[in-house]
């Protein structure tokens, strides 16, 4: 039986609503009254796995899931061994260098030398300010990672980026974009070679399904 992974949080209706248009539906992880995290589809040929978003690529690498949906943010920060199918258009996003909008800093750059950089994205930020040649204090933080400007624990944060309105509320301004994320298609290296489950059928149908309601 194929098992997909999907993310808890923002990307899951539209996860539920691609994999709908191909004949698969778990729907009934919509429903507030449920606590099931693994429910079967409708016709019972496929399974699904609810869990958090960090922990999709997990359950591919290891082959609990063959299938995966997940933010490119995610597979970004974690570099799992699974394979990159399909960016299914939605989810859109970005990874962020935010700073006070009442410092002085208008860019990366501007920022002093060993500064602190708070961020739950501690490998892209690390690896970003790398490539600036800055070196920069890289503190993990895992809760609102606003209040690390805000408190005068760091100068900037790495965050990832929707609307902005939680930074426009908290003081908080844009200076660097890391790059643009969105929901990805991802399978398990071996099942996806060996058509385990024939699940290049299925992924020729989430494709086309993709390019129909671009």
């Amino acid at each position: 039986m194929l098992t997909v992974a999907l993310p808890k949080g923002e990307l899951l209706k539209n996860s539920i609503r691609l994999l709908q248009a191909v004949g698969l539906d778990f729907s009934a992880f919509l429903d507030s009254g449920t606590r099931q995290l693994q429910i079967p589809d409708t016709k019972g040929v496929a399974k699904a796995l609810l869990v958090r978003a960090q922990d999709v690529p997990v359950y591919v690498e290891y082959g609990q899931a063959q299938l995966g949906i997940v933010g490119y943010d995610v597979l970004r920060e974690k570099q799992p061994q699974v394979a990159h199918l399909v960016d299914l258009q939605f989810g859109h996003c970005r990874m962020s260098v935010a700073v006070k909008a009442s410092s002085s800093y208008r860019s990366p750059l501007d920022l002093p030398p060993h500064g602190r950089v708070a961020s739950k994205y501690v490998n892209c930020a690390r690896e970003y300010f790398h490539s600036l040649d800055l070196p920069v204090e890289i503190v993990p933080l895992y809760g609102s990672v606003e209040l690390g400007p805000i408190t005068g624990m760091s100068e900037a944060i790495v965050d990832l980026v929707s609307t902005g309105r939680t930074l426009r509320e908290n003081g908080l301004i844009e200076v660097a974009t890391l790059y643009e994320s969105t929901a990805r298609l991802i399978a398990h290296p071996l099942s996806y070679r060996l058509n385990t489950g024939n699940l290049s059928d299925v992924i020729a149908k989430l494709r086309e399904a993709v390019l129909v309601s671009v």
